[in-house]
């Protein structure tokens, strides 16, 4: 008779008690103290590991957890589309990472406490912590791929676990926990180290340099306009901004400074003009597709940026169009697929409108023109996505049905997937394109002419996008985190 097989002792650092707090910023420290503990306990087990072998024990640590509980229907300031739970009940989120997201949590725990008036509990949730997600915190050390090791990792350390890696709660499809309780926040703790993990991969600049609001482009051109609008705030000592972030985490303060060439360029060049508590704004050069565009926004959203914008190029299609005209997107035909199962075609992406004023303002203030005549170069209406980039070569009579049916006045192939997963997301979104073709009407994208437009129009179109965000840097919350982003059943934190 074969011996039955005894599970190992599992091994954890010694819990300390959960505690009820009534201040935000004693409950963050409080966090930062559960994950250092953590962390702290996974790394010195993890090189013990690796140096002696088989420890003949599981070790696990747990990501700490905030928890409410209220039990009242009293009607909470109904101005905010956050800060505040739905209905009674308990209310409870892993939390990673309190460190980077000190801001925010202090900002969220504050609104609920203020809302509810009871205590939040801070305390070790029941979720373990991933080895490879810890061990991220100390560049030092690797987590060797499966096999490489004396044992088999997944035996001793928890690895990352797909059934809490995922987007049920902004999905609208999570089920309350165990326990009952209900999601506190838009992403579980593993989602959010997932994402982080891949932000740096990608981008080659750590989250922790990410800004609050986030410009997408489609084109490296763009790139070289933003470092010189940034060297020049930085040699402004009344811009407010204090550094920039060059791929490879190249950070200079000094408007002089050379920045190396990168020697491997990431897959989504990122840069990073900064200030305080992230009021700054983030480039991101996603290159060409809807998969990209998904990527990018899949991954930023778990550092709730206040607002994204896309400002690429675009082939219009309308004749009346020039090249070099902005197109302000107010409705989205979505043929790019790629959200499709996340976020049903038939859910309507509306356009914001505090994000829609400021664009059309920094339109005006960038071009001197305003009223009737910035309708001259810049086109109000339905901008579609679709995922062939080479839409032009196929029969077109189904697609050019569709975009005259749609009203559209412009197609590219990521608009439409960011202002869907702004929707998704919940954060604020929107969308200025500016022509850089016009196939229907025969005016190609050529090397030539792309050379002379893109000379002329880059400076400008990302100026634009910067004035857009300033306008919004200082727009309260409350106004520019719209309800319309926001179902009936709510997570409080944004």
């Amino acid at each position: 008779m074969q011996d039955s097989i005894q599970p190992l002792k599992i091994v954890t650092p010694t819990p300390p008690a959960p505690e009820l707090f009534t201040d935000a910023s004693a409950a963050v420290d409080r966090l930062v103290a559960l994950y250092d503990l953590s962390i702290g306990f996974l790394h010195d087990r993890f090189l013990g590991a690796m140096r002696d072998g088989h420890p003949g024990v599981r070790i696990r640590a747990y990501y700490p957890e905030i928890r409410v509980t209220t039990t009242t229907h009293a009607k909470v300031d109904s101005r905010l589309s956050f800060g505040h739970v739905p209905a009674p009940g308990t209310f409870a989120t892993g939390i990673t990472r309190p460190d980077l997201f000190r801001h925010y949590l202090e900002q969220q725990i504050g609104l609920l406490l203020e809302s509810h008036q009871v205590p939040v509990q801070v305390g070790l949730s029941e979720t373990p912590m991933p080895v490879h997600f810890a061990v991220s915190n100390y560049p030092e050390i690797a987590v060797p791929q499966e096999g490489a090791a004396e044992f088999i990792l997944r035996d001793v350390f928890d690895v990352p676990d797909l059934n809490v890696t995922n987007d049920d709660i902004v999905n609208g499809v999570a089920q309350p926990a165990a326990d009952g309780a209900q999601p506190l926040a838009p992403f579980t703790a593993q989602r959010i180290d997932y994402s982080l993990a891949r932000l740096a991969h990608y981008t080659a600049t750590d989250p922790g340099h990410f800004q609050n609001h986030v410009l997408f482009t489609n084109y490296q051109f763009y790139v070289s306009e933003f470092e010189a609008y940034a060297r020049a705030q930085l040699a402004d000592p009344d811009s407010g901004y204090s550094s920039f972030v060059s791929t490879g985490n190249v950070e200079i303060t000094d408007p002089e400074t050379p920045i190396p060439l990168s020697p491997k360029m990431p897959q989504m060049p990122t840069y990073h003009l900064k200030r305080p508590n992230g009021a700054g704004i983030t480039l991101v050069n996603i290159g060409v597709g809807p998969s990209n565009a998904k990527t990018a926004t899949d991954h930023i959203a778990v550092l709730r940026p206040h607002a994204w914008l896309m400002v690429g190029h675009c082939a219009g299609l309308r004749s009346s169009q020039s090249l070099g005209d902005f197109v302000l997107a107010h409705a989205y035909l979505r043929e790019d697929k790629v959200l499709d199962d996340d976020l049903p075609v038939w859910v309507p992406i509306p356009a914001l409108a505090e994000i829609q004023v400021a664009l059309e303002q920094a339109v005006a203030q960038e071009t001197q023109l305003d009223g009737y005549d910035l309708k001259r170069i810049m086109r109000t209406g339905t901008v579609a996505s679709v995922d062939n980039r080479n839409w032009e070569l196929r029969d077109h009579s189904g697609p050019v049905q569709r975009l005259s049916q749609s009203r559209a006045v412009a197609l590219d192939m990521e608009s439409a997937t960011i202002a869907a997963n702004g929707f998704r997301f919940r954060v604020p979104y929107g969308t200025l394109l500016c022509v850089s073709d016009k196939p229907l009407h025969g005016e190609l994208k050529l090397p030539g002419m792309a050379s002379d437009f893109y000379k002329t129009q880059v400076a400008r179109h990302l100026m634009i996008g910067i004035r857009a965000m300033e306008r919004l840097r200082g727009m309260p919350l409350e106004r520019l985190h719209s309800r319309k982003l926001r179902s009936f059943e709510e997570t409080a934190f944004l």
